[in-house]
């Protein structure tokens, strides 16, 4: 399955997540950003970084990079996107998901292994996981405070729509301890922390991360 992953100006996490793909048995396809070409990929990551230096607001520029327009009519078309650290702050800024990533509460960069709790198991990048599977992956973010208001965040509870949860403590103050959300299809997540960095025991804390490329491998051959 061919699986794209798109370049922003100031992308840092690209590279790393093509291997992820590769290593999950895809075939990673680079995007360039300003293009309108997605290449018949069967889904699309948006890689960690900073893209355009996080003018504005971490995301806002990269949202309404010309690629995007194409990304957002296909995910709403049901393509599957995942969304990791800054590539969340794009989906957000796009429309794709809801709430906003804010400056952490405690207003220091945060770099760290962190374990993660799978609320989801049914999206298109969880199903290899099991329901409630504890996962370690790292998370590194200045931006990486979930909010959004306090009925949407109500809806997105009692809809089942927190697909990964901070355990262990909070890194960035993240209201409901929330570190990732789906879109109602459950075709559209989006992370901050890093599981393409956690894909091999020489490099990672672990292979956890592994299970949200396998997943869209699956998801991809069923759509």
């Amino acid at each position: 399955m061919r699986i794209g992953v798109i370049t922003f100006p100031g992308s840092l996490d690209d590279v790393d997540a093509a291997r992820a793909v590769r290593l999950a048995g895809g075939e990673p396809v680079s995007l360039w950003h300003a293009s309108h070409d997605l290449a018949g990929v069967d889904a699309v990551v948006l890689p960690g970084g900073f893209s355009y230096g996080d003018y504005l607001r971490a995301g806002a520029i990269a949202a309404r990079a010309p690629l995007m327009r194409d990304v957002v009519d296909r995910a709403r078309q049901g393509m599957p996107v995942l969304g990791i650290c800054n590539g969340f702050q794009v989906l957000c800024e796009a429309g794709l998901l809801p709430g906003a990533l804010t400056r952490n509460s405690h207003l220091h960069f945060r770099n760290r292994d962190q374990r993660l709790r799978i609320e989801r198991a049914d999206t298109a990048w969880t199903s290899a996981y099991a329901e409630a599977q504890e996962i370690v992956v790292p998370v590194k973010n200045g931006e990486g405070r979930y909010v959004a208001s306090p009925a949407e965040l109500e809806r997105l509870e009692g809809e089942g729509r927190v697909a990964v949860r901070y355990v262990g403590g909070n890194p960035n103050g993240s209201l409901g301890d929330v570190a990732g959300v789906t879109s109602e299809d459950g075709r559209v997540v989006g992370l901050m922390p890093h599981p393409e960095h956690a894909v091999e025991d020489l490099t990672g804390p672990s292979t956890d991360g592994l299970g949200f490329f396998t997943s869209v491998l699956k998801a991809a051959v069923s759509a």
